[in-house]
């Protein structure tokens, strides 16, 4: 039987190196973009087992000539720029990132004659403020982005469906809540916190913490769960559709914090720093998977407990 052949653009981000591990415990040939800046470590260790192509996704002959050298069977595409705080002030980037970047992927795949499922990887900051706020969301609910990130992910949502409209092109949106785990950078709220106590409790920052807004509460999933939704997509899902990942809860960032500091060695106090806020910071976010759930089979594993642990265990061998 014929090896699946899968390419992940972004392979070196956080979710991109889970999903290569996925895949290849599935049994698939993994090959995958990287791009100058992606960490060092996460490079070392695909390198071992995937084969890693540099790509800049925003230079269209480039992305065109390596997807159609590749031929993949099955087009994961993750590259982008993933921070809503910093796409502020770097709006331009973004959208040419993730939405120029994504049209040059959408025209390469069109001439790839084997592909049979392209899983676009966007987000549930596409939603932006709904009403009501305890709103559960599902798929078919209205877009209102309000950051330049959720912008860029909502026009690419809509040109991957009139790429597959135009050219029948097999596309499937991955629509991901909050993900975290071991390896994600220290400017997302979890590993902040996590880096912030392996510091302290090595006596290298003092026994403070400095944090935002506690009160916001957020569907958080752990990456290994998310992943493993990005495969079954590409193995059962249904094309032009759309399918949340999440776990279908909300939890506090304050309720987060609290559980990572029980698991410290030493006493730590918070300080609430409004500095770091953000502007129009959605208040309540859980989302609905049921219909990955009917459609895939999908289900959340892992135990926000155990996403915590092992991010503050990674923290703490890192520092």
């Amino acid at each position: 039987m014929k090896q699946k052949k899968a390419f992940i653009t972004g392979i070196a981000g956080f979710a991109g190196q889970y999903l290569a591990l996925e895949l290849l415990a599935s049994g698939y040939q993994v090959i995958g973009s990287t791009y100058k800046g992606d960490p060092r470590e996460n490079i070392h260790a695909l390198k071992k087992i995937a084969r890693l192509i540099p790509l800049d996704i925003c230079h269209p002959a480039k992305t065109k000539q390596t997807i159609e050298a590749i031929n993949p069977d099955y087009l994961f595409h993750l590259a982008a720029f993933s921070s809503v705080g910093r796409s502020f002030a770097n709006e331009r980037l973004t959208y040419d990132i993730n939405f120029t970047g994504t049209l040059n992927v959408l025209e390469a795949a069109v001439e790839l004659p084997n592909l049979k499922k392209l899983i676009y990887i966007s987000s549930s900051d596409c939603y932006g403020k709904f009403t009501p706020k305890t709103k559960i969301l599902k798929e078919d609910d209205r877009l209102n982005p309000i950051s330049p990130y959720a912008i860029s992910k909502v026009a690419a949502e809509h040109l991957c469906c009139m790429y597959h409209s135009r050219f029948s092109l097999p596309i499937l949106i991955a629509r991901s809540f909050n993900h975290s785990g071991p390896g994600q950078n220290e400017n997302f709220v979890i590993p902040s916190f996590c880096k912030q106590i392996a510091l302290i409790e090595k006596g290298k920052q003092p026994p403070v913490m400095k944090v935002g807004d506690l009160s916001v509460k957020r569907d958080i999933s752990d990456v290994r769960d998310i992943v493993h939704g990005y495969r079954l997509l590409a193995e059962k899902g249904s094309k032009s559709t759309v399918y949340q990942l999440c776990s279908g809860k909300s939890i506090s960032i304050k309720s987060v914090l609290q559980k990572l500091i029980k698991l410290s060695q030493i006493k730590i106090s918070v300080e609430i720093d409004k500095k770091i806020f953000r502007k129009n910071d959605i208040p309540i976010i859980r989302g609905d998977f049921s219909r990955a759930k009917k459609e895939l089979g999908f289900s959340p594993k892992y135990t926000i407990d155990k996403t915590l642990s092992d991010s503050l265990e990674y923290w703490r061998k890192r520092t």
